[in-house]
């Protein structure tokens, strides 16, 4: 009996390891592709409510669900169907399995700081730009409490084996759809309440990430590598048009939107 319960807990202490030799470190709270967001202090709470309902208006755009409205199919046959039909056809309804949420709220016990996972098919990068376009267009941010986006593809423990793993990830699926382009990046990196890794190892670990061929622009980069670091956990993307973008700020986006239509008003009054 004890040679035996040695044995599951030599089981249960052995490493596990990715196919490509990197080991496998517990899981967070804050997981898997998301969105950071900086947000008024004390308002996170409101901050999760407006992103959920703003997030999924831009979700249902960009990735429509094909949902057959069984209720409404019911509400039209429900006359000629007897009260037992009836009755089976709502335990049937309760009995479905409920839809997954595409966003999930990850707490991070921080102020000013809010994390939405985002669950497939939810492109982070994708959303967000979508967003930012359209509160550029209409100066209409639909929020009021939220400052900044930081979109990641992918996030890991703040560690460099881990690390390593996740640009492999991120940086092979965005060169795969570019496969004949040479870009010159730049990579933006924010560290909070981390204090393990230095900035300078973090960008010269994610710069040797980089496939040959690509090379430094800290003037004009034609791609952000952007690698948001929170205490133990960090998230990777590549984003395009981020300085034109403002760094998906929408507070300053809006402000600039709302103060050139104030400016273009003025110019049409008649002297």
């Amino acid at each position: 009996m004890a040679e035996i319960k040695k044995k599951i807990l030599g089981n249960e202490k052995r490493k596990k390891y990715r196919s490509d030799g990197t080991p496998v470190w517990e899981r967070r709270g804050i997981d898997g592709p998301g969105i950071w967001v900086s947000c008024v202090k004390g308002k996170e709470k409101q901050t999760v409510g407006e992103l959920y309902e703003l997030f999924e208006s831009l979700a249902d755009e960009l990735w429509p669900e094909d949902i057959t409205s069984s209720g409404e199919q019911a509400g039209t046959t429900t006359i000629e169907l007897s009260l037992e039909a009836q009755i089976a056809n709502e335990m049937l309804s309760l009995q479905r399995p409920k839809r997954e949420k595409r966003f999930v709220n990850c707490q991070t016990n921080t102020p000013c700081v809010v994390f939405l996972s985002c669950k497939p098919p939810v492109d982070p990068v994708q959303i967000v730009v979508k967003h930012i376009k359209n509160v550029q267009r209409t100066g209409v941010t639909h929020t009021r409490y939220t400052y900044r986006f930081v979109p990641v593809s992918g996030t890991c423990v703040a560690n460099l084996p881990e690390i390593h793993s996740l640009c492999s990830n991120v940086f092979n699926t965005f060169f795969e759809e570019h496969p004949e382009k040479k870009f010159t990046y730049k990579v933006e990196l924010r560290i909070r309440n981390h204090s393990t890794i230095s900035r300078p190892i973090f960008i010269q670990h994610i710069a040797q990430c980089m496939p040959a061929g690509h090379t430094v622009s800290l003037d004009n980069p034609e791609i952000f590598v952007l690698v948001e670091v929170f205490k133990s956990v960090c998230g990777v993307s590549i984003v395009q048009d981020y300085y034109r973008l403002q760094k998906f700020n929408v507070m300053e986006i809006a402000s600039a939107k709302q103060l050139l239509d104030t400016s273009d008003i003025g110019s049409r009054i008649p002297v």
